[in-house]
């Protein structure tokens, strides 16, 4: 079972492993432990991370990035319109209503469902990781943003599914790193005392997330979040960028913004130069060569101008921490320590923000980058039942409050109750009861629509179907089970009706009365929507689930239309759309191999032509091959930049036809003395083997003459072919091709071995020793030796009978 974490961010994404050694952040193709969140479609094939990064700026509208908050989102969303004015590329509305990414893909504009794009991504993470692990790998944690909200976290696993992952959990990116955190630490306190607070923060390129969380001994408990959806280090490059433009309408009357190109260069360099201030409070200098109208651009900025710049952005800073401190009621001398971790956190006008509000330093103990990637492959590996992980309980929470309201179709009035209040405890799990007569429907929504970043606050709708009166005529105890499941994700998992017995004394699940906690509109002349909740726990069923939850009844939500809407089609077309991509790319990939593997015979072979072939071959011969490898050249750059492979595969065999033979010479050439001297040195063995058979060594006196007289003559044809050869192969030059090839002769060497050596080195025949019954017999026709009696003579019968038994093969005769 593979162990992967994956931070799937919105500028960069990261994967983290699990291997024996521990969890490691590995590297992708180009030895990059980051893979930026791009995706480049081009009229033949895909490039996605590194690749499509550097496509950003010559195929600016159909390169894809920056879409990680698109996610659930509608077309209509107003984040949505506010990114297309920022984005160089198309949106547009889907059949559902959802946002689509428009591109120009084999020749034809096609708009990309979210969930289908980032599937592209993950499936590059994906190879990365296989890469890594050399195995398949299926099982996967994702880390998103604490505040994404039902929606948008349904679409990540959709994306995951596309892409063929099998999400365990998607995870808080503040609870990875606090659980990266916390893991290896020895000395934290035990479970009875008083636990030791964290205050997390991330900032990176898009968002701001804090959150406090209570360490014990192999225990986590998140006690409160907040965030700033809207505030990361973008909003910095985007203050330089403004700057910038407007410095640049003055001193050069440029319009940047009206140059898609112009301004992603700007926002690039601006980007470089927000990572030079953090290190440096010089002036340093922004020089852009051939901007626009192929004018050069330069600039200049130091940290104190850019704080001043950014002064609006760093006072949003500090409302979060006191949220947050707020939520989880501590005070600053409660909190141990602070941990930074996001890119944005390293401009030090940040972290003076967050140092001031604590009135204390902050810690960089932490991967500033990879920490939320490794969090998350803890969490997969304490899922997986291949590794052993130290015992770690890990306790999230609801970011949001959300409300049930109900309303029967035989009643006029509604019901409300907020079944899990802001920071509840996650994973978790309530049944509640109801008393019904029919039928009823639950709406669950958001309860302060104001505190989510998202424009509907409605998770979905809930059929509960087949409830009916009791035989009596009364109320049906309904008991229905709601969970927030370890992705974050609300749902009714299952409803179940308890029928009344006719027997008495039936006092379970006695109903308890909490008109108090619910708000009741209209005529009710039932139990007053009475309902309980029970089992208030955490819900420990839930840390198996390795797929996501499949609710009973009809669930029908206006939230997730964009992205949940016709699923089943989706997932079918989502799927199938990849396999045609991958089927593409494979296709092009193997085109351009085929076109690369001419233009490095011709580079390959020209060079060789003034080099080591130079001797091998005639001048009008070399004049002619340079002629057709230049021809070839210029070919590739103009008719042959576009063709199908085979057409490759065969202007390379044509190529081939006239190198092969010059090549073959130079081969030749190389390895001929030394096969001819092997076989030299063979025959000249043979025969001083001959020739001591002939002086009657004794090393040989048990071979049989006819078969040496054989030999010999063999031995004498060989010598006789190879001196022939060597004397032909001498009179011609390097530029003809040889009498005799390495090949003949290494064939005549094996000739020679399998006929002579079997003669030759025959071994001689060993002596049989004679028999045990020989043996006995010729002592008794004997009698004693040296003196002995017969008597003596006799093996003794009370000896261990074994050395009756053993082989006469035991006995060596000199």
């Amino acid at each position: 079972m593979s162990v992967v974490g994956i931070d799937l961010g919105f500028l960069n994404c990261y994967v983290a492993v699990a291997r024996s050694g521990g969890i490691e952040t590995i590297a992708n193709e180009y030895s990059d432990r980051c893979t930026p969140a791009c995706i480049s479609l081009g009229s033949k094939t895909r490039a996605i991370g590194n690749a499509a990064k550097s496509q950003i700026v010559t195929n600016v509208k159909n390169t894809l990035h920056g879409f990680k908050k698109m996610h659930g989102r509608a077309f209509d969303d107003p984040y949505i319109q506010g990114e297309r004015v920022r984005l160089p590329f198309e949106l547009q509305k889907m059949p559902n209503g959802s946002v689509g990414l428009k591109v120009r893909y084999l020749d034809e504009e096609r708009p990309f469902a979210i969930e289908q794009v980032t599937g592209m991504l993950l499936a590059k993470l994906k190879e990365t990781s296989e890469s890594a692990l050399k195995k398949p790998v299926a099982d996967c944690v994702i880390s998103v943003p604490s505040f994404f909200t039902d929606a948008e976290r349904r679409s990540v696993i959709a994306a995951a599914q596309v892409a063929g992952l099998n999400c365990l959990r998607l995870m808080n990116e503040t609870t990875a790193v606090a659980l990266a955190y916390g893991i290896y630490k020895q000395d934290l306190p035990a479970l009875e005392e008083k636990p030791r607070n964290i205050v997390f923060v991330d900032m990176g390129h898009s968002a701001y997330q804090v959150s406090v969380c209570a360490f014990n001994k192999g225990k986590l408990k998140i006690l409160a979040t907040a965030f700033d959806p809207f505030l990361g280090g973008r909003n910095f490059d985007e203050a330089l960028v403004e700057y910038f433009c407007g410095e640049f309408r003055t001193k050069y009357k440029l319009n940047v913004k009206e140059n898609a190109r112009a301004l992603l260069r700007l926002y690039q360099e601006s980007e470089k130069l927000k990572k030079l201030m953090s290190a440096n409070s010089s002036d340093l200098p922004l020089n852009i060569e051939c901007f626009m109208d192929d004018l050069d651009v330069s600039s200049k900025m130091n940290r104190a101008q850019f704080e001043q710049l950014c002064a609006p952005l760093l006072a949003k800073v500090e409302l979060p921490l006191r949220t947050v401190m707020d939520q989880a009621k501590l005070l600053r001398e409660d909190i141990s320590s602070i941990e930074i971790v996001g890119g944005a956190t390293r401009i030090p006008a940040v972290k003076e923000q967050i140092s001031k509000f604590f009135c204390k330093d902050i810690s960089t103990t932490l991967n500033a980058d990879e920490a939320v990637a490794r969090g998350c492959a803890l969490q997969c590996a304490i899922l997986s039942p291949a590794f052993k992980v130290r015992e770690f309980s890990i306790t999230d929470v609801v970011p949001y409050s959300i409300t049930l309201r109900w309303k029967s179709s035989y009643e006029e009035g509604t019901g409300e109750c907020e079944v899990f209040s802001k920071n509840h405890a996650a994973p978790f799990s309530k049944v509640i009861t109801f008393h019904k007569k029919e039928p009823f429907d639950l709406e669950a929504y958001y309860t302060h629509p104001n505190e989510i970043p998202y424009p509907e606050p409605r998770i979905g709708l809930f059929a509960i179907q087949n409830v009916g009166p009791q035989y009596d005529g009364d109320n049906s105890k309904v008991k229905v089970k709601v969970r927030v499941n370890v992705h974050g994700i609300f749902s009714v998992a299952n409803a179940s009706v308890i029928e009344k017995q006719n027997v008495e004394g039936d006092h379970s699940d006695v109903p308890m009365d909490t008109e108090s906690s619910c708000k009741n509109q209209g005529k009710d002349d039932e139990l007053q929507f009475s309902f309980i909740i029970e089992d208030d726990t955490l819900d420990s069923e839930d840390k198996d689930k390795m797929q996501v939850d499949q609710e009973e009844g009809n669930h029908k939500s206006q939230a997730e239309q964009p992205s949940q809407a016709d699923e089943e089609s989706e997932q079918h077309g989502g799927t199938e759309t990849k396999g045609k991509m991958m089927m593409q790319d494979k296709l092009e990939k193997e085109r351009n191999d085929a076109k690369n593997a001419v233009e490095e015979y011709v580079y390959d072979f020209r060079d060789k032509l003034c080099g080591i072939f130079e001797k091998f071959i005639t001048e009008e011969e070399s004049s002619k091959l340079t002629l057709m490898l230049e021809d070839t050249e210029n070919w590739l750059y103009e008719d042959g930049e576009d063709q199908p492979k085979q057409v490759y595969m065969d202007k390379l065999q044509e190529l081939r036809k006239f190198g092969q033979p010059i090549q073959e010479r130079f081969v030749e050439h190389e390895e001929r003395p030394k096969a001819l001297n092997d076989l030299g040195k063979k025959v000249q063995l043979l025969m001083k083997a001959v020739e001591a058979f002939k002086n009657k060594d004794e090393k040989y006196d048990h071979l049989d003459p006819a078969e040496m007289e054989k030999v010999e003559k063999y031995i004498s044809e060989a010598m006789n072919w190879l001196n022939t050869k060597m004397n032909a192969q001498n009179k011609l030059s390097l530029t003809q091709d040889p009498v005799v090839k390495v090949a003949e002769i290494l064939a005549k060497s094996k000739e020679l071995d399998s006929f002579c050596n079997p003669v030759i080195y025959k071994p001689k025949p060993r002596m049989e020793p004679p028999s045990e019954a020989q043996t006995k017999a010729n002592g008794e026709h004997n009698g004693p030796v040296n003196g002995q009696s017969g008597a003596e003579a006799k093996p003794d019968p009370a000896k261990d009978n074994s050395q009756q038994t053993k082989p006469s093969g035991e006995m060596e005769v000199d």
